[in-house]
């Protein structure tokens, strides 16, 4: 972009800051309910007696139906108008909320976890969209996609915190029940302070590449999930789900390369940076959230604090995202970006590595501080990668490109809480394999519940060894996680230019601006 565009575009005046206060609300609790159930999860697990599969399906299910629709509710959104996507997909998610709350029985509540994803999945592409329609000028922009990266990923961290205190008064169901007046003050406050936009000259949605996407997602998922947890049954059925998943993304693939107008343009993927991008966002993305649910069940279930202390141990993770994200924009104003982003991932490895060493008898203070380092570190790939996306595509398609940023980022906290949840999880039932009593050897949940049941000593014995069991699980996490962070530093290093596209510096940004041909207020 040149100076005088900079010079020239318009400045965001009180409506549009405004209507960024509104806009973060819903994002907010998008990345709330992701991490909401982490603290929950034994209490949810022993009410409605969940088993092991069944709590990862629980856990997972809205990040991937999430992920699943980003895309499709992106394109929707062109063609009905933003701010009313934004509204439909506000009220779904406080009637989902509803559902959740009161479940009876995992499945109930699984199927409420998937309705959730598919109301939120109406909401993310809605908000940044939004944004980039109001604000124009460049560094307006840099600060409200900082802003907007804050809610995103800081709604994760302040999940189990705010879950913390609920849970401490109220029963499991509350953690979904507070999304609800949030969401009917948007319903509020949206009309009047959101503009509306819509594409007048936006194509059909391809009903059948919408099918096909959740049919290579789905069977995937299905199969690493069933191959995860093990046990006696057949793997056949697990290696038949992905490889029925791998031909319809095979399918997927050769119809978007066909169609003029694809619901997902897959030719943005021959830029290096662009794909790399993605990449390295999805696996940081994948660390962060599987690091947060393992660290979670630690300080509940095995330091034993009770859900409102443990909930506060874990706020440190949200203040290093809060600072990475607020400072970077700062920061790349005197280095490259690049570096802002490698100088980050130092910082992961440091609290990877510190998190590797803990001891079932580590303070929760050590615990905290090396998953604050890993958040600190990878706010800058996540700022920045966001930017770095925008800026790699084509000014006509910088907003299919902001959807695939979102959902490289959500795809990758889902995937990272099924697969280093199965790995610590199969850790776990390795270290539990000895154990006399049988329930035990699922999940810690399980054996506490086991524990409560059984004479003092014995009881303690179980729990020392579930103890031992499940530290050893978030040890090996911690170590595939360093091995995770080396793989993004590397793609940052070779793929990432030396001038990278940054929210700060209008030369190398382009705004995600969609140019809507017709916009009403």
């Amino acid at each position: 972009m040149s100076d005088t565009t900079q010079d020239t575009a318009p400045l965001a005046g009180r409506r549009q800051w405004l209507g960024l206060a509104a806009l973060a609300l819903p994002t907010l609790l998008v990345a709330f309910d992701i991490g909401v159930l982490f603290l929950a999860l034994p209490h949810l697990s022993a009410d409605l007696g969940a088993t092991g599969t069944q709590q990862l399906w629980i856990t997972d299910i809205y990040g991937f139906m999430l992920a699943g629709f980003l895309i499709t509710m992106g394109t929707l959104g062109d063609r009905i108008g933003r701010r009313k996507l934004l509204m439909i997909g506000a009220s779904a998610f406080s009637a989902a909320s509803l559902l959740a709350a009161f479940s009876t029985s995992p499945l109930m509540l699984i199927i409420a976890r998937a309705l959730l994803g598919i109301a939120a999945a109406t909401l993310s592409p809605s908000t940044l969209a939004l944004i980039s329609n109001m604000f124009r000028n460049p560094k307006q922009m840099g600060t409200a996609i900082s802003l907007w990266a804050f809610c995103n990923f800081g709604g994760a961290a302040l999940g189990p915190v705010i879950g913390g205190v609920l849970l401490q008064h109220f029963w499991w169901g509350s953690v979904f029940l507070i999304s609800i007046p949030v969401m009917l003050l948007l319903l509020i406050a949206g009309p009047i302070l959101l503009p509306e936009y819509r594409d007048a000259n936006a194509k059909r949605l391809d009903l059948v590449s919408v099918v096909l996407s959740l049919a290579a997602i789905l069977p995937v998922i299905y199969g690493i999930k069933q191959l995860a947890a093990g046990g006696d049954s057949s793997p056949v059925g697990a290696f038949v789900a992905i490889a029925v998943g791998v031909a319809f993304g095979v399918i997927f693939t050769r119809r978007q390369l066909r169609l003029p107008n694809p619901l997902l343009d897959l030719r943005l993927f021959r830029n290096i940076r662009f794909s790399s991008s993605l990449l390295a966002m999805l696996l940081a993305s994948g660390t962060l959230a599987g690091l947060g649910l393992l660290t979670s069940q630690f300080i509940q279930s095995v330091l034993g604090l009770e859900p409102t202390e443990a909930g506060l141990w874990q706020a440190p993770t949200g203040v290093g995202i809060a600072v990475g994200v607020l400072v970077t924009p700062v920061i790349v104003r005197r280095i490259q970006s690049r570096t802002a982003i490698l100088g980050g991932l130092v910082l992961c490895f440091i609290g990877l590595v510190v998190l590797s060493t803990v001891t079932k008898t580590s303070s929760p203070g050590l615990v905290s501080l090396s998953v604050a380092l890993v958040a600190l570190g990878i706010a800058p790939m996540f700022m920045l990668g966001t930017s770095l996306v925008v800026g790699a595509a084509p000014p006509e398609k910088a907003g299919s490109a902001a959807s695939m940023s979102e959902t490289s980022n959500l795809l990758g906290s889902t995937l990272g809480l099924a697969l280093l949840g199965s790995i610590g999880g199969a850790v776990y039932q390795s270290g539990m394999a000895d154990s006399p009593v049988a329930e035990a050897r699922q999940t810690l949940a399980e054996a506490v519940s086991a524990a409560a049941r059984l004479p003092a000593a014995q009881a303690q014995s179980l729990l020392d060894m579930a103890h031992n069991a499940f530290t050893d699980g978030l040890n090996v996490v911690a170590v595939v996680g360093i091995v995770i962070i080396a793989v993004v530093f590397v793609l940052a290093w070779m793929t990432l230019g030396q001038k990278a596209a940054t929210p700060s510096t209008s030369d190398d940004l382009d705004p995600v601006t969609e140019r809507p041909e017709a916009a009403t207020s």
